[in-house]
């Protein structure tokens, strides 16, 4: 897991457009910290370093601890709004988390030991049908990604959910179906040319 990031803060006290607008020409993003069985709390943060912990690109998964007013309140990033032409951050939600909270997160998955895949050294291809995994975690665990293993595997092998082993204190947030998170498929030349003898054993027949 990242380290928890921090990020000061100071609070908001004109809501609505206007005064969102006269924050952002000042540098500032809007935000809010909701949660916690806690009256939201109205925020804003310094564009420019929203912008760096954005760019981390683990920053939705890590705690961030918001500074503000004196008090510490350790949060998660539910959610960045962007502007559609220039990408600037325009506002963002944290959730409040209680001490021993568990989270709902998408964790990106990582494939390992390519090498090793007798079915992706003969020429097949990995299918990735997740590139992330839908997770709770507790909140002090919230992994950077997770790594599944392809050594040992052939053309036609499926891995699902059933075959990853999560790392401590993360769990599936779907548990109704073991669904697939990536097969190894026969490269397109090799399903032609299987195809067409297919094909001509018919017309023999």
């Amino acid at each position: 897991m990242s380290e928890a990031l921090t990020l000061s803060a100071e609070t908001r006290d004109r809501a609505g457009k206007g005064a969102s607008r006269a924050l952002r020409r000042e540098g500032r993003v809007p935000a809010v910290v909701y949660g916690g069985n806690q009256d939201p709390l109205a925020i804003h943060v310094e564009e420019k370093e929203l912008t760096r912990q954005l760019g981390t690109g683990h920053f939705s998964n890590s705690i961030v601890m918001v500074v503000v007013g004196g008090e510490t309140i350790r949060t998660l990033p539910k959610d960045v709004a962007f502007h559609p032409v220039s990408d600037r951050p325009l506002h963002v939600d944290f959730l409040r988390l209680a001490k021993d909270a568990t989270v709902h997160v998408n964790v990106p998955v990582v494939f390992v030991n390519e090498a090793g895949s007798p079915g992706l050294k003969r020429g097949g291809v990995l299918n990735i049908v997740r590139h992330e995994l839908d997770l709770v975690c507790e909140a002090d665990k919230i992994p950077d990604e997770v790594q599944i293993d392809v050594a040992g595997l052939d053309v036609g092998d499926s891995i699902h959910i059933s075959h990853v082993k999560l790392p401590a204190g993360s769990a599936s947030a779907i548990t109704d179906r073991d669904f697939t998170i990536a097969t190894i498929v026969a490269p397109s030349g090799l399903r032609s040319e299987e195809g067409d003898n297919s094909t001509k054993a018919e017309g023999e027949d």
